[in-house]
């Protein structure tokens, strides 16, 4: 009985894991807001990025306010390889991130260790 129990157990494990690295999980968007043809969004890092997916007007300027509650090491920076972007986040901190939107597409975020994500689509 033991045996069976452990082995469902690891079943269950390594079905978690597979669902965790591998399925299709639900990503938090928004659009950012417009304010005297600016636009901003405010992003929570806790845990990862809230929210992950953010969407932005082609042509105006936008900042990303990057507010970090985690004391996690890997989310004390935001990089954006796209726009040469590596900034400190400190902790309990508002910190503004400038984004080029000139050009539509899509630009990936990352913690420092490439661990959490998140994505700008310039449209």
């Amino acid at each position: 009985m033991a045996k069976i129990i452990i082995l469902i157990t690891g079943l269950a494990g390594i079905a978690f894991i597979a669902w965790w690295f591998f399925g299709q999980h639900h990503v938090q968007t928004k659009q950012a807001k417009m304010a005297t043809n600016k636009q901003s969004i405010d992003i929570e890092v806790k845990g990862g990025y809230s929210p992950e997916k953010v969407i932005l007007k082609q042509g105006i300027p936008a900042t990303l306010n990057f507010k970090r509650l985690d004391s996690a090491s890997c989310l004390d920076h935001v990089v954006f390889s796209d726009f040469g972007i590596n900034q400190v986040l400190p902790q309990g901190k508002v910190e503004s991130v400038e984004i080029d939107t000139t050009q539509a597409g899509e630009y990936n975020w990352q913690c420092s260790m490439n661990m959490f994500h998140g994505k700008v689509i310039v449209k």
